[in-house]
């Protein structure tokens, strides 16, 4: 009985008595997956990406933020108060004397700027689609060699073109007058570059050949059928235009001599160099400096969908 005992002692398994269950040992981490580590990496990712964008967004917008903040600013606020504090709500008061000011020719100024740019862009971009039609649409002797050539205008820088442009205007006696300024922003390489590239995208050759055969002459098939496929490339031209014509400084200095002629541009640069005579006309150029940002941010949200929709021509085939 003894020996049963000792024999069932050794073999773990005493009578009446559950054997103790073996210690519980610690499982192994089990290891990350392809998917868990791709999601950390696009975390990781997405947050660099939205960080570096939001540091250019804070550096483009700084200057606006200040400008708006100055705008609330007397005079003697400008220069006495931190440069993004808030004024003591001037901004009406600077206004009216923006719009006051030697016989309201603030006022004078913003319209020439409208009229440059309104007129100038509508016809320019009706040039550029116009040229781009006839690139895709046409065949004709040396094409490629005179598309060539527009792309050669378009590496040109503009202030390099102002002297010759001077000089032609004046052998023309039209320095000094509204059509100076105007008429050499009728021409943009650039544009006519774009519109092939819209033309290409949105206007198939089996749409043309189509209306063709149902008779339809060539003015007739570009105003009626071509144009209104290619409108958000003219949107997108038109925007390009505005921009450059109503930030268009140096043609004005050049061409313009006549303050009654001067675009907002300009103008503003006149009462900036007078700043130091007439220290009253600080708080004028600052206001009149974020007046004249308002058109160009009303032109961009009232057709931003068609410049979204025209960026993307030819993107996918």
């Amino acid at each position: 009985m003894t020996a049963s005992l000792a024999a069932a002692d050794a073999a773990g398994a005493a009578p009446g008595r559950v054997p103790a269950p073996a210690p519980a040992t610690s499982a192994p981490p089990a290891p990350a997956t392809p998917a868990r580590r791709a999601r950390g990496s696009g975390l990781l990712s997405r947050t660099a990406v939205n960080a570096v964008l939001l540091l250019v967004a804070a550096y483009t917008l700084m200057p606006l933020a200040w400008l708006v903040l100055a705008a609330t600013k007397n005079r003697r606020d400008l220069f006495a108060t931190d440069p993004y504090a808030l004024g003591d709500f001037s901004l009406f008061t600077n206004l009216g004397e923006v719009f006051t000011y030697d016989d309201g020719i603030f006022g004078r100024w913003l319209a020439n700027s409208l009229l440059y740019t309104v007129v100038g862009s509508t016809l320019s971009a009706l040039i550029s689609v116009a040229c781009g039609y006839a690139f895709h649409a046409y065949g004709f002797r040396h094409k490629e060699r005179l598309f060539g050539v527009v792309l050669a205008g378009v590496l040109v820088p503009a202030t390099v073109l102002q002297l010759p442009l001077y000089l032609m205007a004046s052998a023309a006696g039209a320095v000094n007058t509204y059509a100076a300024y105007l008429v050499p922003a009728l021409v943009n390489p650039f544009g006519v570059y774009l519109a092939r590239v819209f033309a290409e995208g949105y206007v198939p050759d089996e749409v043309l050949a189509a209306a063709r055969v149902d008779g339809a002459g060539e003015l007739r098939l570009f105003a009626h059928v071509s144009f209104p496929m290619l409108w958000p490339g003219f949107v997108t031209i038109f925007l390009f235009t505005f921009t450059a014509i109503w930030n268009n400084f140096y043609g004005a200095l050049t061409m313009l001599n006549d303050e009654r002629l001067y675009p907002v541009s300009l103008g503003l640069f006149m009462w900036n160099r007078s700043v130091y005579q007439q220290p009253e006309l600080y708080p004028l150029v600052i206001t009149g400096s974020l007046v004249a940002v308002v058109p160009l941010v009303l032109a961009f949200l009232g057709l931003q969908r068609f410049w979204r929709s025209g960026l993307t021509a030819g993107a996918v085939k």
